[in-house]
């Protein structure tokens, strides 16, 4: 499997196009009949394939007819806060970020 670290966006997205391609071809399903069962166009199932990208709607649909909607959490998992956060947030969630950090980065203090 290839490392998507040092891809650049466009063969990122060409890339999972083509696994979408491979395991829709592996399971012999036709792009009309993936359309069909995600409930989007033919043309976004084609696009996608063809590394043209796709919108993030048409992309999870497409997956979860593929059965890989689960995949997602191992790309974006779920942040929980460590325990000195909890401390320091006496227990409440986090509800938004501090610009103090990157001011500083910015004005190279």
């Amino acid at each position: 499997m290839e490392s998507f670290k040092g891809m650049s966006d466009k063969s990122i997205i060409a890339e999972i196009g083509e696994r979408v391609r491979r395991y829709r071809l592996s399971e012999n399903i036709t792009q009309q009949e993936l359309s069909l069962k995600a409930g989007v166009a033919r043309i976004v199932v084609h696009n996608l394939e063809n590394g043209n990208g796709s919108n993030i709607k048409g992309l999870i649909r497409i997956l979860r007819v593929l059965g890989f909607l689960e995949q997602l959490n191992l790309l974006l998992p779920t942040a929980e806060p460590s325990p000195m956060e909890l401390a320091d947030m006496k227990g409440r969630p986090r509800e938004r970020a501090s610009s103090k950090r990157l001011e500083k980065k910015i004005k190279g203090k």
